[in-house]
């Protein structure tokens, strides 16, 4: 065997693996505070189908294109195919129940909907809501699930910080 063979196999199962299992994602902004800072490394399990999905998980995916960003995005799941959502007086209201949220850095200062999630669809907000790039300003709120990544399942970094992500 030549001696470039194992790196060249190597290098293939890592970029299966990449493409398919799993990924590595670097938090850049303050959008998910107070649960995920700037500067965070994720794990993202890629393995997990849209319709598992649950509402709460925090997911990576590529925003509609109508919100002109080219880049992707981790958020919380909100809203899932057939749920209605709304945002009142800074409480968030799923289905007519207010949902809470111990994870939000503060009650939002607007008001969103009410909408409901079309099927194969998907809501996403900032756990930062008052300053996260999310689904409440877009002008179609809905992320096909297509688009969809993956599920950010631990954070490896930093170090004093290695966690499961609920």
């Amino acid at each position: 065997m030549k001696s470039w063979m194992p790196f060249v196999l190597l290098l293939g199962i890592m970029l299966f693996v990449r493409t398919n299992v799993g990924q590595a994602a670097y938090i850049p902004s303050e959008s998910m505070l107070p649960t995920l800072n700037v500067h965070d490394i994720l794990i993202i399990d890629k393995t997990v189908k849209p319709d598992k999905l649950q509402f709460g998980d925090i997911v990576v995916f590529y925003p509609p294109e109508e919100a002109q960003l080219d880049k992707k995005l981790i958020k919380r799941l909100i809203g899932l195919p057939g749920d209605t959502i709304e945002i009142t007086e800074g409480k968030l209201y799923r289905n007519g129940v207010k949902v809470e949220e111990s994870y939000i850095k503060e009650s939002m200062q607007y008001y969103f909907g009410p909408v409901t999630v079309p099927d194969e669809h998907y809501l996403f907000l900032g756990d930062n809501r008052n300053e996260s790039l999310d689904s409440h300003l877009w002008s179609n709120p809905f992320v096909e699930s297509k688009r969809i990544i993956g599920r950010a399942v631990f954070r490896i970094f930093p170090f004093d910080q290695i966690e499961s992500i609920h």
